[in-house]
């Protein structure tokens, strides 16, 4: 398969940069929404009919280069134990971890199957538009797994056990590590074209700390794809100064969130390392006049830099008009990028 996205990944010059968004398949858009009115978040991710039709919205509705899988991150907790239900307010588990459970944590491959069957589906809905895959980073899921009240965004009983129970926290991330590869590598046999590992929450503990505990751990789980020639995204979200540990040994591309600028970060990331990202999802509230001013200011780099991939700094919000998604794919496609 040939495409602007997985020649951008491979190191093949392009006439301009890729473009695809996180949260892409499905919350902003008008046809998703009014799926949602007859069907459950559940019931979107399981029915595989159902997953495929939401996972390749973007591609008629907005335009993008490339499709990612509609699941979610914290399935892969769901594999080993945890009580998960999607609320109207969020993920919430209804068994949250304690100290006397880590033990009780086993991994039930069989609880990811559907994933496998949806992307079967989708290639067999799409041969042409490239399929991103991913899972969510050791410390991200381990964040959720301590959280029993979907309304509390805090995450403090996840940082108390962790820096309080070092050695039962590595046992967990270890099961979610090792349940993360088998996902992988399912998802690579089922037919995905490239992998994004999201390490939404790298930045709520200090860089050198996730470099020395979780750094090690997300390698692994990327080194899955990469085995197989699968291309990779790392996204490790608030990274910051820890972006300079980032080389072509951890991951293909990095995905950078909007607190830095791309000129920092190409400076700090091993130039073996492509770059992803990072536009604020907020800008889409400003006026047209405001969002093409930016993009403007974006002409430069993406003349100099071809190994680039337009994206977010994370994912949409949900009450962003697609009509300026629209605008701005429309935007990217049509500039001249003036690249030789």
């Amino acid at each position: 398969m040939s495409s602007i996205f997985l020649d951008t990944l491979s190191g093949i010059k392009t006439s301009r940069p890729p473009i695809w968004f996180m949260r892409q398949a499905g919350r902003i858009l008008p046809s998703y929404q009014k799926l949602k009115l007859s069907h459950s978040f559940d019931d979107l991710m399981k029915n595989k009919e159902l997953a495929s039709k939401v996972t390749l919205m973007p591609i008629n509705d907005l335009g993008v280069d490339a499709a990612i899988l509609f699941s979610d991150i914290l399935i892969i907790p769901e594999s080993i134990g945890m009580n998960l239900e999607f609320t109207d307010n969020g993920p919430k588990f209804h068994n949250p971890i304690a100290d006397d459970k880590v033990n009780d944590l086993l991994f039930d491959p069989s609880k990811l199957n559907h994933v496998y069957s949806n992307i079967k589906e989708i290639k067999k809905n799409d041969k042409k538009t490239p399929l991103i895959g991913f899972c969510g980073g050791p410390l991200t899921t381990f964040l959720f797994m301590f959280r029993g009240n979907e309304k509390d965004k805090s995450f403090n009983n996840a940082l108390k056990f962790f820096y309080s129970n070092k050695k039962e926290s590595i046992k967990i991330l270890d099961k979610l590590t090792e349940a993360s590869i088998q996902y992988v590598e399912g998802q690579i046999d089922a037919g995905i074209d490239c992998f994004q590992l999201f390490e939404t929450y790298c930045g709520i503990i200090p860089s050198d700390l996730y470099k020395e505990i979780i750094l090690p751990l997300s390698v692994k789980i990327l080194d899955v794809a990469r085995d197989k020639n699968i291309p990779t995204i790392f996204f490790p979200k608030n990274f910051n100064d820890g972006l300079k540990y980032i080389n072509s040994d951890i991951c293909d591309f990095v995905s950078i969130d909007w607190n830095l600028s791309l000129e920092y970060a190409r400076e700090v990331v091993d130039s073996s390392v492509g770059i992803q990202g990072n536009m604020n999802p907020r800008l889409f509230y400003s006026s047209y006049e405001e969002i093409d001013m930016y993009l403007n200011g974006l002409l430069n780099f993406g003349e100099k830099n071809y190994d680039w991939i337009f994206n977010l700094g994370h994912g949409f919000l949900p009450d962003i008009d697609y009509l300026k998604v629209k605008h701005v794919v429309k935007w990217i496609k049509e500039a001249n990028w003036n690249r030789k």
